[in-house]
């Protein structure tokens, strides 16, 4: 009888816990491949910014960009922070915030020989 009764919780434990890992996996955010990055009344084009290029293909951490987020999976988009014109408390505008962290990243990337976009029109593709 005792052992009915381990089995039984033993199978009902697991049973929760599985229920549970799956309920976590699937409320979990998926990042978008790319993103279109516009600033409004830009003279540019929108940047179309490819996440599997960055994450996957050049292994770079999520934290570069989202670097106020502490899990990956709940990053903001930059424009939570990043307005079109900045804000009181010295934070970047967007257009700033993308220009200093992605050409500084890719001259960097380029001169250790890796092809990264330098030319503003790489980027801005009409």
């Amino acid at each position: 009888m005792k052992v009915r009764k381990y089995l039984m919780t033993g199978v009902l434990v697991f049973v929760c816990t599985l229920i549970l890992t799956a309920g976590i996996a699937s409320a979990q955010k998926k990042m978008p491949d790319t993103v279109t990055l516009k600033l409004e009344g830009a003279k540019m084009a929108p940047v179309a910014f490819s996440h599997t290029t960055h994450t996957q293909k050049t292994k770079i951490d999520c934290s570069v960009c989202h670097h106020k987020d502490k899990d990956p999976k709940e990053a903001r988009t930059c424009g939570t922070c990043h307005q079109t014109a900045g804000t009181k408390d010295n934070t970047p505008s967007a257009q700033d915030a993308f220009h200093k962290k992605c050409q500084t990243c890719h001259k960097e990337s380029t001169a250790k020989g890796v092809k990264a976009p330098t030319q503003c029109a790489e980027c801005h593709k009409k």
